[in-house]
C-alpha cells in the first residue's frame, strides 16, 4: 500500500515504519495518524513480521508534535473527539499491539510525538534527541495518553515537573529518568534498533505477545496483573512454541520458532 505521509519497509522479520513529513518535522496530522493506524494494522496481520520499529525521517525530529493548525479553532466536543479517536486508533492501539514496537527517537519528540513514543513498548534515542510535553504552553494538556504514560515511566514527580514547566529534556536526562533505554550517536540508532529487534525475533512470538498483555495489565484499573500473568503463563503451555522451546532446551539446541 502506498502512503503519503509514512514509509513502510520490510526487512525479513522486521518492519520499519517511518513518519515522512520532514518539512513539518514529521508533525502528526489527522491523515498521518490514520495512515499509521493502517500501517500498524497491516504489519500486525503480516505473519512474516515479528518486530516493528517506528522512527521519523531525517535527523531533526522523530515527531515534533501535533499539527496545531488542524485543531486551533476546535471547541470542547471537538477536542474530546480528537483525543478519544486518536487514542483509540493509534496511541492505545500501538500500546496493545501483540507484536513489539521499538521507538527510535531520532530528534525532537514533543507533545504527540513523545506520546507516540511512550505508546511503543520501549524507546531508544539518538544523542541529539529532545523530549517534552509542551501542551500547557498552548493552554491545553497532553491528550494522547501523556498524563498517564509519562508518570508510569519517569515517576509522578518528574512527570509533574515536565508537564507543568513544558520544558524539554535531553536524551541523557531521558535515559537517567528511564524514559529511554539507550542513547547512541545518530548513525548508530537504527542499527541498534535492528540488533534489538533481531534478538526479540529469535524468541517465541506467542510468548512475547503474552508478556505484552501481562505487563500492560499492571497498568489497567481494576485489573489484577498477577491474575493475568497466571492466565497467560498457563496458556503458553498449550502452544507449539512451548513444545519447541522446551524440547530444544532438553536436546541442547537452539529452538526454531516459526
Amino acid at each position: 500500500m502506498n502512503f503519503e505521509n509514512i514509509l513502510v519497509e520490510k526487512k525479513k522479520a522486521l518492519a520499519v515504519i517511518t513518519i515522512n513529513r520532514p518539512k513539518k518535522l514529521n508533525a502528526l496530522n489527522k491523515a498521518t495518524i490514520e495512515e499509521l493506524h493502517t500501517a500498524f494494522k497491516n504489519v500486525e496481520e503480516d505473519n512474516s513480521v515479528r518486530v516493528i520499529i517506528l522512527t521519523g525521517s531525517g535527523t531533526k525530529a522523530f515527531v515534533a508534535g501535533a499539527d496545531i493548525s488542524e485543531f486551533s479553532n476546535f471547541g470542547i466536543q471537538e477536542g474530546l473527539h480528537l483525543a478519544q479517536k486518536g487514542q483509540e486508533i493509534l496511541f492505545d492501539y500501538v500500546a496493545n499491539l501483540f507484536k513489539p514496537v521499538i521507538a527510535c527517537i531520532n530528534g525532537f519528540a514533543l507533545g504527540g510525538g513523545l506520546e507516540l513514543a511512550m505508546a511503543c513498548h520501549f524507546r531508544i534515542a539518538s544523542e541529539n534527541a529532545k523530549m517534552g510535553l509542551p501542551e500547557v504552553s498552548l493552554g491545553v494538556i497532553p491528550g494522547y495518553g501523556g498524563t498517564q504514560r509519562l508518570p508510569q515511566l519517569v515517576g509522578k514527580g518528574k512527570a509533574m515537573e515536565m508537564i507543568m514547566t513544558a520544558a524539554m529534556i535531553s536524551a541523557e536526562d531521558a535515559k537517567v529518568n528511564q524514559l529511554v533505554n539507550y542513547v547512541v550517536p545518530q548513525e548508530e540508532l537504527l542499527p541498534l534498533a535492528e540488533k534489538l529487534a533481531s534478538r526479540i525475533a529469535n524468541n517465541s512470538s506467542t510468548a512475547i505477545s503474552a508478556a505484552i498483555r501481562a505487563i500492560n495489565a499492571n497498568y489497567e484499573k481494576e485489573v489484577n496483573g498477577f491474575d493475568i500473568e497466571i492466565q497467560e503463563f498457563g496458556e503458553c503451555f498449550g502452544t507449539e512454541d512451548f513444545k519447541e522451546g522446551t524440547t530444544a532446551f532438553l536436546e541442547k539446541r537452539k529452538p526454531n520458532f516459526d
